[in-house]
């Protein structure tokens, strides 16, 4: 009876356990698309949190009035630069095309002097401008084929112009539901992650929020900084419309050593339009003071906040948009923190036995500091303080005990039923002799 019970049980379980994986799979099939715009709602919202918190405490609004202020500010703050980027890339793309298709009919393709004069390349060069002169008829059929040719590309670029924009107006949308639901929304995964792991998870969502809100300020005050000073720049150098430069100088920023891309590429534009000189300058613009921005800012905002080292939140940086994109750049970090999280937590843990000091016996009676063992399984001649906690009394005074110890705490209160069991040390000149805790037949 009891045998039938069980594979009743374990039956029941295996379908229970089928079910919900099959559960899981199904809803993660309907999700999959709006992961990512979720993601990105929860990180905006939580970073601008505090603003909606003063609407909503401060001012005395509801949250739904609160959350739909501070949704409909967001849209504004990256809508705004996106349609005008659009209508200007939209008007310099068409510019771009017009100028091509003239030059290439007058046979007036160029480049300066500077870049045909260039060791190596420079005689390449110019039999390519000369070959694209000296037929203007052929060039633009070849130009207008190479276009025909490549007419799926752009039907790629924009499908994913058209999915980027539809992410964007969910993410939009799912923000509202964080601003006003957010703090209920925590508690409960709080709750669920305190039923499988602890206590402990308080000091994992510390991490997680504390990482993010460095990682998005850190690597956006870069970013503004960095799109600031190169947008003066261009303005100086005379380069075109360097309002929309600005704009993708601050995307471009976003990626780690993604910065000098942009200014390199408006500084070798200049050049390759004669302005040598606005160039140069921009050049040494770039590598003088934009990219210092970077090596000041991301480092003190970053690691100052977080206590984690840059090293670890650069790798996942770089890893996270390696492995996820665009939002890898905060999930890979955030990742990286909970997992050093865990490993202090542990190192903590067992620092008693990490740390403690080895040491070896030479005889009956002597011992000497002696180097870790290359593993845990500890022979009986090598010992340390976490096993023979009182070990060392002697050498500091009778009542003086490690401070840092916490073996040593704990077994305070129980040193005079243990005083039996624990060798008592002396320095001697090869080593430390230990007196052994048995009587002799006199004491007796």
């Amino acid at each position: 009876m009891t045998e039938n019970w069980t594979r009743e049980r374990v039956t029941q379980r295996v379908l229970t356990a089928t079910l919900l994986v099959i559960l899981f799979i199904l809803c993660f099939r309907v999700v999959q698309f709006f992961i990512v715009p979720a993601l990105w709602a929860a990180i905006l919202a939580y970073v601008t949190f505090p603003v909606y918190t003063f609407f909503h405490k401060k001012v005395k609004l509801s949250s739904n009035i609160s959350a739909a202020i501070m949704t409909v500010g967001i849209s504004l703050m990256l809508g705004i630069p996106l349609v005008l980027g659009i209508f200007v890339l939209q008007q310099e793309a068409v510019s771009l095309y017009s100028d091509v298709l003239y030059r290439i009919k007058v046979g007036y393709v160029d480049l300066p002097n500077e870049i045909k004069n260039m060791p190596v390349i420079g005689q390449q060069i110019k039999d390519i401008l000369w070959e694209i002169n000296k037929d203007p008829e052929a060039t633009l059929n070849a130009f207008r084929a190479w276009l025909q040719s490549h007419l799926y590309y752009g039907k790629i670029a924009l499908d994913v112009a058209f999915s980027s924009l539809a992410k964007l107006g969910m993410a939009l949308m799912t923000i509202f539901f964080f601003y006003r639901d957010g703090i209920n929304l925590i508690r409960q995964i709080r709750q669920a992650l305190s039923n499988i792991i602890g206590n402990r998870i308080d000091d994992y969502i510390d991490s997680v929020g504390s990482t993010t809100q460095a990682v998005v300020y850190g690597i956006g005050l870069t970013a503004l900084a960095q799109a600031i000073l190169a947008g003066l720049g261009y303005y100086v150098a005379g380069a075109p419309s360097p309002i929309l430069l600005t704009l993708m100088t601050f995307v471009i920023a976003l990626i780690p050593f993604g910065t000098p891309f942009a200014w390199m590429g408006v500084a070798i534009w200049l050049m390759t339009q004669g302005h040598t000189p606005e160039a140069i300058g921009l050049a040494l613009w770039g590598m003088l003071v934009i990219s210092w921005v970077d090596n000041l800012i991301r480092p003190i905002v970053i690691s100052g906040a977080t206590k984690i080292p840059f090293i670890i939140i650069f790798i996942g940086v770089l890893g996270g948009l390696t492995a996820f994109g665009f939002v890898g750049l905060f999930i890979g970090p955030v990742l990286l923190a909970i997992a050093l999280a865990v490993w202090r937590e542990w190192i903590n843990q067992h620092r008693n036995v990490i740390f403690a000091p080895y040491y070896t016996k030479l005889n009956q009676h002597h011992w000497k500091p002696a180097d870790r063992p290359m593993s845990f399984e500890l022979s009986p001649d090598v010992v340390s303080f976490s096993k023979y906690p009182f070990a060392d009394s002697a050498i500091h005074g009778p009542d003086k005990v490690d401070a840092h110890s916490t073996d040593n705490c704990d077994e305070r209160v129980k040193r005079s039923k243990v005083s039996e069991s624990i060798p008592k040390s002396i320095h001697s000149d090869d080593g430390i002799k230990v007196e052994s805790p048995v009587k002799s037949d006199k004491d007796k």
